[in-house]
């Protein structure tokens, strides 16, 4: 017994109520005969496309910067390295590395901004990011149609008239990292390879830079920061980093979910990612000022697990496609749950 209640305090009475009700929604799923696979597959799926946004959470909470409410930010950054990509023509794999590397450039100098910035504004970091997050977007909407894009998949009208809202990127890398060592088990289940390694890979170097000298520095930083200058550490500097490298991490994030779900999603876009992102980490157990790898892994399964299976389950019984209605009422209501519990989930 008190073994069990061991396991249930480090897992998280929350996190158990959470995972108990997503396989609620597969025993369902199965009584209505909706394909156990195809199910599975989804959230798989979603899964790939949305964990290293989250990932992105890591660095600024361990700086004590606190939850990344300017995740839009490294979107951005991420959007101009997509773009930039398509107007160079290069295609599949290549392409999306000459995307991801700029990407990471655009990002990285948009980060060293940002973290300018919330040095200036210590103890209101959040309120700060957020303001930054929905500002950059608004400013870069009026960039999408000045800048001299040409290629005619990306712009409007005959004579280039700003981009498009959304992008395609069918002839150009659609997939491209999804489909490597992809998996088919059968016609509704395919494993995106490709696309969880570049996960793993990013979350253990994200585990391993946090090893360095550089890596420590952040996190004393954020675990007391009066202590960490006592001790030498230049703060303001390891706050910096920590935020560009959050942005950078985001940059690539956005292109994985550009690239498995077909298209570049242009102007206010980048916002609708802000507040699941910090939801699902948060429903991963991480607090305000201290998150790891297993948050992102346990958070962004259940938040996508129950975003995908919930309209699917709740179509099945009523007949009628409500799915866009419940999938905004579970998103919203998960967010909200997750930042009214920030300090304790």
């Amino acid at each position: 017994m008190a073994k069990i209640k061991g396991a249930v305090k480090s897992f998280g009475l929350p996190r158990i109520i959470i995972a108990m009700f997503l396989a609620s929604l597969f025993v369902l799923g199965g009584i209505y005969k909706i394909p156990t696979s195809s199910s599975i597959n989804d959230v798989i799926v979603r899964f790939g496309m949305n964990g290293i946004l989250v990932l992105s959470m890591i660095p600024m909470i361990q700086s004590g910067c606190g939850l990344n409410f300017g995740i839009p930010v490294g979107i951005i950054g991420g959007l101009l390295g997509a773009v930039i990509s398509l107007e160079l023509g290069v295609t599949g794999l290549p392409g999306i590395l000459v995307a991801i590397l700029l990407a990471i450039i655009f990002s990285s100098a948009f980060g060293v901004l940002y973290g300018l910035l919330l040095n200036r504004v210590k103890g209101e970091e959040m309120i700060v990011a957020t303001y930054i997050g929905f500002s950059f977007v608004a400013l870069m909407n009026i960039m999408w149609l000045v800048l001299p894009f040409r290629n005619p998949s990306s712009v409007q009208g005959f004579k280039g008239e700003g981009l498009r809202v959304t992008i395609s990127v069918e002839d150009y890398w659609i997939k491209a990292i999804s489909n490597i060592l992809k998996i088919e088990v059968n016609r509704y289940f395919t494993i995106p390879t490709g696309m969880l390694l570049l996960f793993v890979i990013m979350s253990l170097l994200v585990w391993l830079f946090f090893k360095t000298k550089t890596g420590t520095a952040i996190t004393a930083v954020g675990s007391n920061h009066e202590y960490a200058r006592a001790a030498g550490i230049n703060v303001d500097k390891m706050r910096i980093i920590a935020t560009a490298l959050s942005t950078a991490i985001a940059s690539v994030g956005i292109i994985a979910y550009q690239q498995s779900f077909g298209f570049i999603q242009m102007f206010n876009a980048p916002n609708s990612f802000m507040l699941p992102s910090v939801a699902a980490i948060l429903l991963g157990g991480a607090s305000v000022n201290k998150a790891t790898i297993v948050n992102v892994v346990v958070g962004t399964f259940l938040f996508q697990g129950i975003l995908t299976m919930t309209p699917t389950v709740i179509n099945s019984i009523v007949q009628v496609d409500v799915s866009e209605i419940v999938r905004i009422i579970v998103s919203n209501g998960m967010i909200v749950y997750a930042l009214t519990r920030k300090s304790n989930v």
